[in-house]
């Protein structure tokens, strides 16, 4: 579907802004490109990592003598035999380490597919033979993987935002409240599912290690092996070119540790590549949740009170919070308001970030809530959203550094047709199916990390661009190129980038919608300098001329406000109440996050969201088996995801937005696009039936135990 783009914008005078396909779209579709799993190395040996089959318990015994004599096997690593490392710090994320990355360390199992063995063999068939024959025995103990609302074990955790905020007198505000809404929301387990599985490889080379990688940040990943490793951080390289998809789960793992523990055993190359059942257990994943909403509004369906609890689980051997209770701390005021995130400590592999953390799916929650109230007020639930909108950050206090939602809710409304919208649900029938529209709102912050760059003129005319970057699939190369292009006063085909090596020097990662904002930032400043130092008509020497920057001190000294990207979520179903079968017929995404470098891979990454959305609200659940511990259909056949048959044509738009406050004026568009998207299909589903439905993902087994209207 097209339509005419929004109008009001900024005009384009320059390389961003304007639609530029791939720089590096040639390689990856001849096959030129080269993933961490295809770059050779001589003398390459190939580990297999070997999983507990039970979810606690220590081991007894790892069978090693039994395999080391079989067809090429080199070594076997287990906690009896493997380095030591350290676990003690505190990372460039201010996080201590998962210790499920510190493998054989001692011989305790806290999950089922906890790493127990590495085999190293001359080929993959040889590792994987030879690990699917090792024999380790297990002392089994009794395992609670029971995930529910009433844990009397849940407490509150800190994460990157408090725990908890409160002001006001929440009972007061609910029971002066001329209309309530007190309801729970769960969402289930979920996996990242990106195409490329995590792989690494580690060498030594004249005394120093290198790791080629498939990673969300080498500067990341390589501060974390020189602290485990006690290394010199000069000692660590880290590269990784192209990756195929991270999503917040490629960081520092099981599977680049035990590489470098083989590396340094066997004095040769050693790569490690995880299957897909692995990445079930070793690579995170979003943690379930149960949420728990109570809106109390005056009779326009102004808020009163406000109270968002959310519960995760989280391993026993690292604390992890999603916190699903964090939009609330943005979107909506009242007197009285309230938000809490806490934990459960399970025998479940630790979760971790994924793609929106704590925003997807509290946005489910709280946009679904908002939608109950909008039904109790008799308000339109786009009015009730407007009507509610905060002048400054309910709980910082802060000014937004923009904020604009009413836009994106009434340009998405218009096109859309939401003005013709009949408020009464499961009335608009198409043969056998219901049909219904929804929406909700979405948020995300707008952040920046400090990072480095350098820009180099070279004697041809040509720039070259060097930042330890990530390309995770979002396009990050070419809206680089374009940057540089603008900042520099050229055009983008003389800007050579290039990125993902650690030696590059420190850049913040490819996470929390930050990557563009934070590399463009220290592009843009190197870039500059390096333009006033150029003189006209001077030739550049031989070996160039190169300017490094660094955003340290320009981020430090921003003033504190709000920043968030922002949208309207808007979608539409089919709903076949005789089968239970929801269909998504559209959605439209209006977006207000900064300026748009590149609206070609914008686009793109904005719909990739949505169409992320539809899987969360319709398909995606991992079950875990209470007898072993184990995810049920641990592959792509057994965890559903939505496929092109599911996918109905998705429009995403913006509007002009961009921030004063960077030097290119970009916010964050990685993760928005699925913010509220499930929100807007759960809603759309309730028009069409009648029928709330507050668990995801709404399969046709719930629509048909929920009933409704019947065609």
């Amino acid at each position: 579907m097209t339509t005419a783009p929004t109008t009001g914008r900024t005009p384009v005078t320059g390389a961003v802004g304007t639609a530029h396909i791939r720089v590096e779209g040639r390689d990856k579709v001849t096959g030129a490109a080269r993933y961490a799993g295809d770059v050779p190395f001589a003398d390459l040996a190939h580990g297999r990592l070997v999983l507990s089959t039970v979810a606690r318990g220590r081991i007894r015994s790892v069978g090693a003598s039994g395999v080391l004599g079989m067809p090429g096997v080199l070594a076997v690593l287990h906690h009896g035999n493997a380095p030591r490392v350290d676990t003690d710090y505190t990372g460039i994320l201010g996080v201590p380490p998962d210790p499920t990355a510190a493998v054989f360390q001692h011989d305790r199992i806290p999950h089922a597919g906890w790493p127990v063995a590495l085999v190293v063999a001359e080929t993959p068939e040889q590792a994987r033979e030879a690990a699917e024959a090792l024999v380790v025995t297990y002392e089994r103990q009794p395992h609670d993987i029971a995930f529910r609302a009433d844990r009397p074990d849940a407490y509150p955790v800190d994460g990157h935002m408090p725990a908890a905020t409160e002001k006001g007198d929440l009972e007061a505000g609910l029971a002066a409240s001329a209309h309530v809404v007190d309801a729970e929301y769960t969402t289930p387990e979920e996996h990242h599912a990106m195409m490329e599985p995590h792989a690494a490889t580690a060498r030594w080379d004249g005394g120093r290690l290198e790791v080629v990688d498939s990673n969300q940040g080498t500067t990341w990943v390589a501060d974390e092996l020189a602290r485990m490793f006690s290394l010199e951080p000069s000692a660590v390289r880290v590269r990784s070119e192209h990756v195929g998809g991270g999503f917040g789960s490629k960081g520092l793992r099981a599977h680049q540790v035990s590489a470098v523990m083989a590396a340094t055993a066997l004095r040769r190359p050693v790569r490690v590549v995880l299957t897909r059942r692995q990445m079930f257990s070793l690579t995170g994943y979003r943690s379930p949740t149960t949420q728990r909403v109570r809106l109390g509004a005056d009779a326009d369906g102004r808020l009163r009170a406000l109270e968002h609890r959310s519960l995760n689980q989280t391993s026993t051997v690292w604390e992890f919070v999603e916190p699903g209770a964090g939009p609330a701390r943005v979107m909506y005021d009242a007197d009285a308001h309230r938000t809490v995130n806490e934990v459960v400590r399970l025998d479940v592999p630790s979760p971790t970030w994924m793609r929106a953390p704590g925003e997807a799916p509290g946005s489910f929650a709280l946009e679904a809530a908002l939608d109950e109230l909008a039904e109790k007020c008799g308000v339109d639930p786009i009015e009730l959203r407007l009507r509610n909108e905060p002048e400054r950050g309910p709980v910082s206090g802060l000014p937004f550094a923009g904020r604009n939602l009413a836009a994106c809710f009434r340009e998405g409304a218009r096109r859309f047709g939401w003005a013709g919208r009949d408020p009464r649900p499961g009335v608009r029938r198409d043969g056998r199916w219901l049909l219904g529209t929804g929406t909700a709102a979405a948020s995300f912050p707008a952040g920046a990390l400090p990072s480095t760059a350098a820009v180099t003129a070279e004697a041809d005319g040509t720039f070259t661009v060097r930042i330890a970057a990530a390309d995770i699939g979002t396009g990050a190369r070419t809206a680089l190129t374009l940057v540089a292009a603008d900042a520099l006063r050229v055009a983008p085909d003389r800007v050579r980038v290039r990125i993902g090596d650690s030696d590059f020097g420190p850049a913040g990662l490819a996470g929390g919608s930050m990557g563009t904002r934070s590399w463009a930032w220290a592009v843009t400043v190197a870039a500059e300098e390096l333009r006033d130092r150029l003189l006209p008509g001077v030739a550049v020497p031989p070996e160039g001329v190169t300017v490094r920057s660094d955003t340290t001190a320009a981020l430090g000294a921003l003033a504190q406000k709000e920043r968030h990207s922002f949208g309207a979520q808007f979608a539409e179903v089919a709903v076949d109440v005789t089968t239970g079968e929801v269909r998504v017929r559209r959605m439209l995404g209006i977006f207000a996050a900064g300026r748009i470098v590149n609206p070609l891979t914008a686009r793109s990454q904005l719909v990739g969201g949505m169409t992320w959305g539809i899987s969360m609200a319709l398909h995606e659940e991992a079950v875990r088996d209470h007898a072993s511990g184990g995810v049920h259909g641990a592959d792509l056949a057994g965890y559903h995801i939505a496929t092109h048959a599911d996918v109905p044509a998705i429009e995403a738009d913006w509007v002009d937005d961009p921030d004063p406050d960077d030097p290119v004026g970009i916010k964050g568009i990685g993760e928005v696009g699925i913010v509220g998207a499930a929100a807007a299909v759960a809603n759309a589903v309730w028009h069409a039936t009648g029928v709330r439905h507050r668990d995801l993902p709404i399969r046709p087994d719930r629509v048909l135990r929920a009933g409704g209207p019947r065609v």
